[in-house]
């Protein structure tokens, strides 16, 4: 097969008809329709299913759209890298985030990239931890923020920092975050948390087990703002990082209590940075990894300080809002 092939098949299988990807591509249609049918020949088995509304991929299609993309995404790398030798650091930089960050680091972080490297393309994806290891192996991110990293030789792995876990329930009083509370009195209350091999439930859960309990697993939501309305609608508690509650459209209604261990330490979780150990980073890689790190560090240094109480003469004049931690820290 060859790259045009591999493009070819990738616009197809992600526009789903061959009449949409000739007109992207600006190809007639029965030379498109030929090049796949070529790379079909090739490989000796169908990569898409096709219909009177357009294509579906087979089993053998889905495979290979995830190689496709991820080579593909290395031969333009490889191509920007040799670019970069010549001027400013410039080309694309894919970075994946957990569901937990993104929600309030993305836009600071699309800030910070654009003012820094005016002339690179930033993009930006959302996936579980294990899901980005995944795609850093396939070439389809330049880098991620995992939870959690277990060493191996596929990765570069740097601790950025530790992020403590709250026990989230309902507001009864005033305030976010609230005193801390014994690892045990997470296990006895009905928990709504995420599905293994979430990064934040297995750190709860292995602490638990450490000190010989279970957690009362209620439901498995993946979703955080889902999460967040089960917590308030309901006699549920959750198990999440601070970051995940500060600036949501449920904050004012919940509460946030740190927990700790018997040992009197805080139960966190670390965030690692991930790229890959088989490719070269490359300038632009190089000078970013610095930058989201210091991004990510003030991030969640920020999450943690508590907003202050309201002022007590609001009921005069216009009311007074009160400061919350920026998401840029």
């Amino acid at each position: 097969m060859d790259l045009k092939q591999l493009d070819y098949f990738v616009r197809v299988a992600e526009l789903g008809s061959f009449t949409r990807a000739a007109s992207v591509l600006r190809v007639a249609q029965p030379a498109l329709s030929r090049q796949v049918r070529s790379l079909e020949v090739e490989l000796r088995q169908p990569l898409f299913d096709r219909n009177g509304r357009g294509v579906t991929l087979t089993e053998a299609g889905k495979r290979l759209l995830a190689h496709g993309r991820g080579i593909l995404q290395q031969v333009e790398r490889a191509r920007q890298d040799l670019e970069e030798q010549r001027g400013a650091a410039a080309g694309l930089i894919s970075i994946g985030l957990p569901p937990s960050l993104s929600r309030t680091l993305t836009t600071p972080l699309v800030e910070a990239f654009r003012a820094r490297f005016p002339k690179a393309t930033l993009s930006v994806v959302e996936g579980l931890s294990t899901y980005m290891l995944e795609w850093l192996m396939q070439g389809r991110i330049d880098c991620a923020l995992v939870y959690n990293a277990t060493p191996a030789a596929a990765f570069d792995l740097q601790p950025v920092v530790d992020e403590d876990l709250y026990l989230v329930s309902a507001r009864r009083g005033a305030g976010l975050v609230g005193r801390p509370v014994p690892l045990a009195e997470v296990a006895r209350h009905e928990l709504v948390i995420p599905s293994r091999p979430h990064a934040i439930r297995m750190r709860a859960e292995a602490a638990l087990a450490e000190a010989g309990l279970k957690p009362n697993v209620a439901l498995e939501v993946e979703s955080v703002p889902a999460i967040l309305d089960l917590v308030v609608r309901h006699p549920l508690h959750a198990v999440l990082a601070l970051n995940a509650i500060v600036g949501s459209a449920r904050e004012r209604e919940l509460a946030a209590r740190p927990i700790v261990t018997a040992g009197g330490r805080r139960l966190a979780t670390t965030i690692w940075m991930a790229s890959s150990a088989q490719r070269p980073k490359g300038p632009l890689l190089e000078q970013a990894l610095p930058l989201v790190r210091g991004l990510v560090e003030g991030h969640v240094a920020g999450a943690a300080v508590p907003a202050p109480a309201p002022s007590a003469d609001r009921g005069k004049g216009a009311a007074k809002r009160t400061k919350r931690p920026s998401a840029r820290g």
